[in-house]
């Protein structure tokens, strides 16, 4: 048998940590799961504890009843130590970014895995990940293309059609990578989304009553942007501006956080492109084209 691809996480798992991301996968991604022939979920790297994977298929069927979740540890005891929380639609493997099984998955999620990693390895990771989902339809004749090389962290950041505030966006079509990172008890989080082309949006997610500002979310970006949260990088104008515009809708405080977080998105989505709307608002999330956050060209 081949060596599994990736190294041993820490494992750092809690009950019901990836609430906010599973609530969007649902949300977003669950019709693409109904449609699927075979809707196949996978939980990358689910640590020392199956909880996660447990959740996710719960939170799933609720969606998608038809939906099927392997969790996938790279380390052989948590595998073993997996197995009594097997049942119907849920089974263990051993494995890593192979992503060892069958067919293609119509969504791969890993949550708390790259963060461990070098910057530089991100893109090579993303790519074999993102060529095991279920394939894309092919567009309708016209529709632009993404951009080429599209797996790169960096790709789009710097070309003039795929800017920071292009409408160019990747076929919403295919299955769906989602990896991210969060705090030990979910109530921060950020995770890029990406399709077998690449990398598509960047959802912030958050507990309100937790935050103070909206930059407090620096401190979970994942891998391929926690880096570049520096001055000239897209990702650190977004935050600058995602401040601002949290302070001029400090009036809105005396409605609750809710309302004060609505009306900043509604003032940023003027500069910045936003892909979602006020009903994922209300969940403490915003959702922006990864063309706009794309790390620049070193």
């Amino acid at each position: 048998m081949a060596r599994p691809v990736g190294t041993v996480t820490r494992g750092t798992t809690n009950p019901n940590r990836l609430r906010r991301m599973d609530r969007w996968i649902a949300a977003t991604h669950g019709a693409a799961l109904r449609r699927a022939t075979t809707p196949l979920a996978v939980d990358l790297g689910y640590g020392a504890a199956p909880w996660t994977a447990v959740e996710l298929l719960h939170r799933l069927r609720t969606a998608a009843p038809r939906t099927q979740v392997v969790g996938v540890e790279i380390d052989p005891a948590r595998v073993t130590a997996a197995q009594p929380y097997a049942c119907e639609g849920l089974t263990f493997r051993h494995g890593g970014f192979e992503v060892p099984v069958p067919g293609r998955p119509t969504l791969i999620r890993a949550a708390n895995v790259l963060r461990q990693y070098d910057e530089d390895e991100v893109a090579a990771v993303w790519e074999r990940l993102c060529a095991r989902l279920e394939p894309a339809v092919p567009p309708p004749p016209g529709t632009p293309h993404p951009t080429a090389n599209a797996h790169s962290p960096t790709a789009g950041a710097n070309s003039p059609t795929t800017g920071p505030h292009s409408p160019t966006a990747p076929y919403p079509s295919g299955g769906l990578l989602v990896e991210g990172t969060c705090d030990e008890i979910g109530r921060r989080h950020v995770w890029v989304a990406l399709g077998p082309e690449g990398p598509r949006t960047v959802t912030f997610a958050t507990r309100l009553g937790s935050l103070d500002r909206p930059s407090d979310l620096a401190e979970r970006l994942p891998k391929a942007l926690i880096h570049r949260n520096v001055p000239g990088e897209p990702v650190h104008a977004f935050l600058r501006d995602f401040d601002r515009a949290w302070a001029a809708a400090a009036p809105y405080a005396s409605y609750g956080a809710r309302q004060r977080w609505i009306r900043t998105i509604r003032a940023l989505s003027a500069d910045w492109p936003v892909r979602d709307g006020v009903s994922r608002w209300r969940q403490g999330e915003v959702t922006v084209a990864w063309e706009a956050l794309a790390p620049r060209l070193r």
